[in-house]
């Protein structure tokens, strides 16, 4: 039981439970904002018909809605750029600069793990074996 706590007082399962949560009420919003705002304007330009731009092909039953595909579109890029610019670039930042005030360096650096580094060994040594050249160093 303990093990369970320790991994439910972490931070990162903490924050991903606010994330969830802050996400289900920001889709909401969206879906508000887009339904009762954005939808409307879109069947607009659908002329004088009823369903904006939507057209039926043979019956009620095969309706075909090009303002809420609109609509759905307009929804996810408006959603895709909140988050971005609102949690994603501010965060990256913020760890951007946690970092230069800890004096890590800007990119990590990718350590080249002990296989790969015995497997280019190896094959250095099979080309010089074969009478080539070592191959320059990365």
């Amino acid at each position: 039981m303990k093990g369970f706590k320790d991994f439910v007082m972490q931070g990162n399962v903490i924050d991903l439970a606010v994330g969830v949560v802050i996400g289900s009420a920001f889709t909401a919003l969206i879906g508000a904002f887009v339904e009762n705002l954005i939808q409307p304007i879109i069947n607009v330009f659908g002329g004088g018909n009823v369903n904006g731009l939507a057209f039926k092909i043979t019956n009620d039953a095969t309706l075909v809605d090009i303002g809420a595909i609109l609509s759905a579109i307009i929804a996810f890029l408006i959603t895709a750029a909140v988050v971005y610019f609102v949690f994603v670039l501010p965060i990256s930042h913020a760890r951007k600069i946690d970092r230069r005030r800890r004096g890590l360096p800007e990119e990590e650096e990718t350590a080249i793990s002990e296989d790969i580094a015995l497997l280019t060994e190896i094959r250095d040594a099979l080309v010089v074996q074969r009478g080539g050249t070592t191959p320059p160093q990365a």
